[in-house]
């Protein structure tokens, strides 16, 4: 039955075509939140080494969310809010074509669709309402009394956290985990995507690539989509060979 069936997404990277924490950094920056020093002395060189692809994603990814569960201690939550509602506002659209489809897909066949993204919550929150997903999950930034940012964080970004929040969500609605469907793009999502019958990998990094084409039981089942302008690529991942 349809409702013992959920689509679970990965945001950054699946859903949305970069990290939304990068569109979040950006305007903690302008707003003058993070000093304009820490990018360029912190963040620019990581950004620069992945821009001329002599560098990787996840390292100038990880600088910006280091410097931002920093800034963000003190803060009132109520500001990030704003802020994360502006971004998606202005840059929820920028996302790719083929889980754009999945996402409609799977709610015309009646199927719950959650995300499950490593994202700040107030982000996914706003990207969840925007795409009218039925539940969601990302990174706790706790909270005072106050409503002022802790530096206290429970994460989702990786296996572990993800695989915790899926089963947690299979109880919760009663879920068919072999009929269920899942995206994700990175090792992070890799547990997540070896629970399900369904496991799509967009775009996915090496990493994963190399874990989920040597894992018997995610090997046979997977299936791997790439998406480059406007051509969306299937791929077989038995007879994949990466240079």
């Amino acid at each position: 039955m349809a409702g013992n069936i959920a689509a679970f997404f990965d945001i950054d990277g699946t859903i949305y075509r970069e990290g939304l924490i990068t569109e979040v950094f950006k305007k903690m920056v302008t707003h003058e939140i993070i000093e304009q020093k820490r990018w360029h002395d912190e963040v620019k060189p990581a950004y620069m080494a992945w821009d001329r692809r002599m560098g990787d994603y996840d390292t100038y990814l990880m600088r910006m969310t280091d410097i931002f569960k920093q800034t963000v201690v003190g803060i009132s939550s109520e500001h990030i809010n704003f802020i994360a509602r502006k971004v998606i506002e202005q840059k929820g659209d920028r996302v790719y074509q083929f889980t754009r489809r999945e996402i409609e897909r799977h709610r015309k066949e009646g199927h719950k669709i959650i995300a499950i993204s490593g994202s700040p919550d107030a982000l996914v929150r706003e990207m969840a309402a925007k795409y009218r997903f039925d539940d969601w999950r990302g990174s706790l930034y706790k909270t005072d009394a106050r409503g002022r940012y802790t530096g206290e964080i429970i994460p989702m970004w990786d296996s572990v956290s993800k695989l915790k929040a899926l089963n947690e969500l299979v109880e919760r609605y009663n879920l068919d985990l072999s009929q269920c469907w899942a995206y994700g793009d990175t090792n992070g999502d890799f547990t997540m995507l070896k629970a399900v019958g369904h496991p799509t990998a967009i775009n996915p990094t090496r990493e994963l690539l190399l874990r989920a084409g040597t894992d018997p039981e995610l090997a046979p089942k997977i299936r791997v989509v790439v998406e480059r302008k406007d051509v969306i690529y299937n791929i077989d991942l038995k007879n994949l060979k990466l240079e």
